[in-house]
């Protein structure tokens, strides 16, 4: 192995096909086939339908990866696959493709961790991760507080959900506002055109929650007051607002996510952010996260848009990391784990290996 091992990695946690390439610390390549027009009429992802589009897709974005790169599947150094946490059967088409790949090519299996590797993938972005780092991860099934030492093999958990995740909580409203899946993109551009009229709740930021619950987060209790103030004014007669029900409850939204982030960076005495998952592609995330940073002296990271969702470039990046640093691989028997904890950045038991390969 050089000193800057070429690694190809693959997600399949929940409905994008992502295959990426890293050269050491930078990424060459990051194709993605994204399912999500075939769940759209669910209103949400179906796990069998993501999985099949996974099966149709591996092969042609792994050509399409080394296409584009420029470089073929015997130059890698090393395979870095999500194994967990997702949808078991969508882990299970990635894992089972990865360790086809390590077996037939003779290369190390890194079996990574998903939420770990959205931490990573800001080292191609914008370098090397202060260490300790604070994350912060919201997607539509994560909402994390992470204090990461070492992204490679020491990752902590200060707090997470207890019920709808942000992202899910941004398409269930999005649904109730008439607006189309995934809810995200849509309530985020309807905000752009409303104001913050709606003093909606924000959860688990009482004195009492915040004894028991510092640094978790809630979202389910505002989804439901969003729907009933929507469904009161529809009984009444009354047209909703669509674009100011969307900016207020996105900012109760990114006004609980920056507010515990910024504090669990000053409890834990840490001077660097990271934001990551699908809802850090939102711009008033990235706006107030910005504006509570530079208040609090903290340095703020955020990947480009296309960084923050799901993506093969993250895996890839987690992958090269732990090459660099000697981590242990894995062995061939690494299950998919849908409900891998993120204290596990790797996992499937160690196995020696030659890096001289």
């Amino acid at each position: 192995m050089s000193d800057t091992p070429l690694v190809l990695g693959i997600e399949t946690s929940c409905d994008e096909t992502g295959v990426g390439i890293v050269h050491g610390t930078e990424l060459l390549v990051d194709a993605i086939a994204s399912s999500v027009d075939e769940h759209a009429r669910f209103g949400g992802v179906v796990p069998e339908v993501a999985s099949r589009a996974h099966l149709e897709s591996m092969v042609p974005m792994i050509e399409r990866a080394c296409r584009q790169a420029g470089v073929a599947l015997t130059d890698m150094d090393g395979i870095a696959v999500t194994a967990g946490p997702g949808l078991a059967g969508a882990l299970m088409v990635g894992v089972a493709s990865a360790k086809a790949l390590a077996l037939s090519l003779g290369l190390p299996l890194y079996g990574v961790n998903h939420l770990a590797s959205h931490v990573a993938v800001d080292i191609v972005e914008h370098g090397p991760l202060p260490e300790p780092t604070m994350a912060m991860l919201v997607s539509g099934g994560h909402s994390s507080l992470l204090l990461v030492p070492d992204v490679t093999r020491d990752v902590r958990s200060l707090g997470s959900t207890i019920d709808d995740a942000a992202g899910e909580a941004f398409d269930k409203v999005a649904r109730v506002l008439g607006l189309p899946f995934p809810g995200g993109p849509h309530i985020d551009r309807a905000s752009g055109d409303g104001q913050i009229t709606i003093d909606f709740p924000r959860g688990l930021t009482g004195r009492k929650d915040m004894e028991r619950h510092r640094f978790d987060f809630s979202f389910s209790g505002l989804k439901t007051a969003v729907t009933r103030w929507v469904e009161t004014r529809r009984a009444a007669g009354e047209a909703v607002p669509v674009p100011d029900v969307a900016a207020s409850f996105q900012e109760a939204v990114v006004d609980v996510l920056t507010r515990k982030a910024v504090l669990a960076c000053r409890e834990h005495d840490v001077a660097a952010l990271q934001v990551g998952g699908g809802v850090a592609a939102n711009s008033r995330l990235r706006a107030m996260a910005q504006q509570r940073c530079d208040e609090a002296g903290v340095a703020l990271r955020v990947p480009r848009r296309a960084l923050c969702t799901d993506n093969g470039a993250m895996v890839a990046a987690l992958g090269a990391q732990l090459m660099l640093k000697g981590r242990p691989v894995s062995d061939l028997s690494l299950p998919a784990d849908s409900s891998l904890p993120v204290t596990d950045v790797r996992t499937g038991l160690p196995v020696a290996v030659d890096h001289d390969h």
